[in-house]
């Protein structure tokens, strides 16, 4: 008698624990404005991740990788209530077994019928109706907290990819800093590229509270599979970066603060995935970009006619001065999200890093 109380005792504390745990899960994804690793939520986009890796890893085009890679992020995020409300279910099993409710299969479909408040179950005593009533209340709050969430992700979404969108009238597909500066030079409209700057500093400040606080987000990839939020980060921050060092022209603070805006967000979203970066690097600590490569655009954009500051070498060391705050980070981010090739950031990226995260 006194083993089977026991038993009772700690079956009803375990169900107990898991409908708090996976209540707190929910509170924590789609409640908390604030970045918040859940481990029910990583754990059910990591393995559905494996299984998608399973069929894009086989795949030879780009766009077929693409096309498969576009239904993980909706698929992980179905499938996420789904665990909720059979964790819930599961939960709710051991507390009404624990407190009597009869054998384990008349406990699940009590359990069942309370959570999708079908009524073919019920019980008279006081204890047991109160477990019922919270655990039907339980089951509409998830649902509610669902159809609330999804409204506000793709909110956010349409926000972000308008932004994505119009980049390509400026810096081509895929986009590049040697684009986007020419383009501008050729319709004199390198003046134009100040409120652009402002424009993308309020991007970024949207990205980073949206993309950690909603950081399905991340995974979600843009209708057109040439573009992505990672890659368009990349060419912006580049562009800006390279204004700031290498334009002869009146300094610009917009180009600056936009910079130090973007590393900033990136940063935020690379710490939800525990991506390793260095918080203060050094301006001589090396970066992925070479100087060949920078040489290469500063000779296409001098014989274009663009005004360059004579000085190469402070040039380039400006320039990396500026690249080394998000270079990590930047690249990190396109292994995680496959992000279609874009020169100096998905064309060297760094897919050891979506293993990391994979198997935490």
């Amino acid at each position: 008698m006194l083993a089977d109380i026991l038993l009772r005792s700690v079956v009803f504390i375990l169900g107990v624990l898991i409908v708090v745990r996976t209540l707190a899960s929910a509170v924590r994804t789609l409640v908390l404005p604030r970045s918040a690793r859940d481990p029910i939520a990583l754990l059910v986009f990591g393995i559905v991740r494996r299984v998608f890796n399973l069929r894009a890893h086989k795949l030879t085009s780009y766009e077929r990788r693409d096309g498969i890679m576009a239904l993980y992020a909706p698929v992980s995020l179905l499938a996420l209530p789904v665990v909720w409300l059979v964790l819930i279910l599961l939960g709710y099993v051991g507390i009404y077994w624990a407190l009597g409710a009869g054998d384990l299969y008349h406990a699940f479909t009590l359990s069942g019928s309370s959570l999708f408040t079908l009524g073919f179950e019920r019980q008279d005593e006081w204890v047991m109706m109160a477990a019922m009533f919270s655990e039907a209340a339980i089951g509409l709050i998830l649902i509610a907290l669902l159809i609330s969430y999804l409204p506000t992700m793709y909110g956010a979404f349409s926000r972000r990819e308008t932004a994505v969108t119009m980049l390509e009238v400026r810096a081509g597909n895929p986009p590049s800093v040697l684009e986007m500066i020419s383009r501008a030079h050729r319709i004199r409209g390198l003046d134009a590229l100040t409120p652009l700057w402002e424009e993308w500093e309020v991007w970024f400040s949207d990205i980073e509270e949206s993309h950690t606080s909603l950081a399905a987000l991340v995974f979600f990839r843009s209708p057109n599979s040439g573009r992505s939020w990672v890659t368009a980060s990349g060419t912006i921050l580049d562009t800006a970066a390279f204004c700031a060092s290498s334009l002869d022209r009146p300094r610009n603070p917009s180009a600056e603060l936009c910079i130090r805006a973007g590393y900033i967000a990136l940063r935020a979203v690379a710490d939800y995935f525990q991506v390793d970066y260095n918080a203060n690097p050094a301006s001589t600590d090396p970066i992925s970009i070479s100087r060949e490569e920078y040489d290469a655009v500063y000779d296409e954009l001098a014989a274009l006619g663009v005004p360059l500051k004579p000085d190469r070498n402070q040039c380039w060391r400006d320039f990396a001065g500026w690249r080394v705050n998000y270079d990590t980070v930047l690249l990190a981010l396109a292994a995680l999200t496959m992000a279609p090739y874009a020169p100096w950031s998905s064309d060297r990226s760094l897919p050891r890093v979506r293993r990391r995260w994979l198997h935490k």
